[in-house]
């Protein structure tokens, strides 16, 4: 089995074709690092994986292993195929943003995953007018009986991967999340790089 490795900087993204049919992980290299997850049709950023309409279609919060992952015509998209982690992910959450920064006490420009999104998409020469809501993979934003967030650290492992299969050709982009100033990037607040294999 070939396989293409691609390295999403720590703090930045990147746009990565995929063709149909073909298989890839997103590999969680140093265990504490969480990636903002986007999909978009090849040729058309217009329809995009969508967690609205992905959360109605498997009527639950959490991704597993064997569910379909739909876009924003509720058409399929991916397969999750296999997660070595605790599973523990988020589509509940938007990116990260420059207002979001702000709004903790940035006063000076931060790295974001919003941002990242749409640089990584330029650099392929695509663009897109909104922000669709990232699947954030690794992301341990618990939801608790009040209905409340609580935000912590990975529960990830060095080298945990969550395997998917492209439904259709897409572009898949994924921000090396720089959140820094609270810890869901683990406990040190250090963002780091991972890896996206194809096979």
């Amino acid at each position: 089995m070939s396989r293409r490795e691609h390295t999403v900087p720590a703090r930045r993204g990147k746009a990565i074709e995929v063709a149909a049919g073909q298989e890839f992980r997103v590999i969680n290299t140093h265990g504490t690092q969480v990636l903002d997850t986007w999909a978009f049709a090849a040729g058309d950023t217009s329809t995009f994986l969508s967690m609205a309409h992905t959360r109605s279609y498997i009527s639950r919060i959490h991704i597993r292993p064997r569910d379909m992952l739909v876009d924003n015509h509720y058409q399929p998209m991916l397969t999750v195929l296999e997660d070595t982690s605790p599973g523990v992910h988020d589509m509940l959450m938007c990116s990260c943003s420059m207002p979001i920064y702000r709004r903790m006490g940035c006063t000076e420009y931060h790295d974001n995953c919003e941002d990242n999104l749409h640089a990584a998409l330029a650099e392929a020469g695509l663009s897109s007018p909104h922000t669709p809501a990232p699947l954030n993979l690794f992301m341990n934003y618990p939801v608790g009986a009040d209905g409340g967030f609580s935000r912590f650290p990975p529960v990830t492992r060095p080298g945990d991967y969550v395997a998917f299969r492209a439904e259709r050709e897409i572009i898949v982009v994924l921000s090396a999340c720089p959140q820094d100033l609270i810890p869901i990037n683990g406990e040190t607040r250090t963002p780091t790089d991972a890896l996206v294999a194809l096979f």
